[in-house]
């Protein structure tokens, strides 16, 4: 029996300039094109953006998420959701499958089930337990709530019929780690080559080397060695740095202390987010990308599948990243993007000064990158991956 009326339901704002919205939408049109009816459900923007028409059979419902602090957003989404929940089961719908992105919509959604969906599909990004801390440190202090969300993950896991992953790193995590058992399959993330175009690289260099950051200011993508890196390259080579994404204001103020006590600041810019019609611009006014993740649990054990990266490989412009299990799963060093050593500015450095001094291995790499994403990233091909895997579920599994 075929499947033909679909949830997916996410605690993120969308749409958003995050890698979260980009994913959640391409998935979402890709089950209505190609399966049927989806309700998306997603937090209100709390800047009132109404939400974006994704395709004719997709209608978005957004709840609020209010209060201070997460824990205070998290409980009065999933209040909300709960009466979404009711709502829907009061007009007799049952969902085929519900697809969800994590604990804080999928733990209520389990322990409430009622009849309102027949399959669970969970699509693990990275988990609350692993990354909380990232953004809290005192919660890699507190035992009874790092206890709380794993028993809470692992009730998720273990509820779901299918769990999708971004990497073969996270789908180890989740095996070897974690021990789930529920088939995991690895979708990993795409770009969409008509927003994110090729430019063809100069063939020789400019006198001055412009460096690009794009993506949050979290402190496991290493914000900090683009900055240090700068100020290695400046005393050999002109070079700025432009870095844009969305941070906390503490997040800011640490940075532009940092270039402070470099004497740099003049040579670096911070700005807001940017719609992927303007960002992609940026990309091509710039010689090198940086994508410096850290060594950590979340990049190195948790796994994760760098979006920016992605995206920069499709535009031809060359990218610097650090060297990975989660990026070396997307192409090879030297040919599709130059990977230096983790945690080292002088490693960015060196590699900014390896592609300026090798104009014709940057061209080469270019045209290799975008090759790479038109044969294997982009979001059709990882929403027809999502879609077999429904339609695997739909053929090996007993519907209640």
């Amino acid at each position: 029996m075929p499947f033909n009326r679909f949830a997916y339901i996410s605690f993120d704002v969308v749409p958003a300039p995050k890698g979260a919205a980009t994913h959640i939408m391409a998935f979402t049109k890709a089950i209505a094109e190609q399966l049927g009816n989806v309700d998306l459900v997603t937090i209100a923007s709390p800047q009132n953006t109404k939400p974006l028409q994704i395709h004719p059979h997709v209608k978005q419902t957004t709840l609020p998420a209010q209060g201070k602090y997460l824990i205070d957003r998290v409980l009065y989404f999933q209040r909300m959701l709960l009466q979404w929940q009711q709502s829907q089961l009061n007009n007799n719908i049952q969902y085929d499958v519900v697809q969800i992105r994590s604990i804080f919509e999928g733990f209520p959604l389990v322990k409430n089930k009622q009849k309102l969906y027949r399959k669970l599909v969970f699509e693990v990004n990275g988990l609350p337990s692993v990354e909380l801390k990232y953004r809290y440190s005192k919660v890699a202090e507190d035992r009874d709530l790092l206890y709380k969300l794993q028993q809470q993950e692992n009730i998720c896991l273990n509820a779901a019929n299918l769990i999708v992953t971004p990497s073969h790193t996270t789908k180890n995590y989740l095996q070897n780690i974690r021990e789930v058992k529920t088939e995991i399959r690895v979708i990993p993330n795409g770009v969409d080559t008509n927003i994110f175009t090729y430019q063809k690289l100069p063939f020789m260099p400019k006198n001055r080397v412009d460096l690009l950051y794009f993506g949050t200011l979290a402190s496991w993508q290493g914000v900090h060695l683009a900055i240090e890196a700068l100020a290695l390259v400046n005393r050999e080579i002109p070079a700025t740095l432009s870095i844009i994404g969305l941070g906390r204001d503490c997040q800011i103020t640490q940075l532009y202390k940092l270039t402070r006590k470099l004497k740099i600041d003049h040579l670096v810019t911070i700005q807001q987010p940017l719609l992927q019609s303007e960002l992609v611009p940026r990309i091509h006014q710039s010689d090198i990308v940086l994508a410096p993740l850290t060594a950590n649990d979340r990049n190195l054990v948790q796994g994760c599948c760098p979006l920016k990266i992605l995206e920069t490989m499709a535009t031809g412009t060359p990218i610097i990243a650090s060297d990975l299990p989660v990026v070396r799963e997307l192409g090879l060093n030297n040919q599709h993007f130059v990977l230096v050593k983790p945690g080292s500015a002088k490693a960015i450095k060196d590699g900014v000064l390896h592609l300026v001094h090798n104009p014709l291995l940057a061209q080469t790499m270019s045209i290799n990158a975008r090759q790479q994403i038109e044969d294997n990233y982009t979001w059709q091909q990882a929403g027809n991956s999502l879609i077999q895997s429904y339609q695997t579920l739909s053929n090996t599994c007993q519907l209640i």
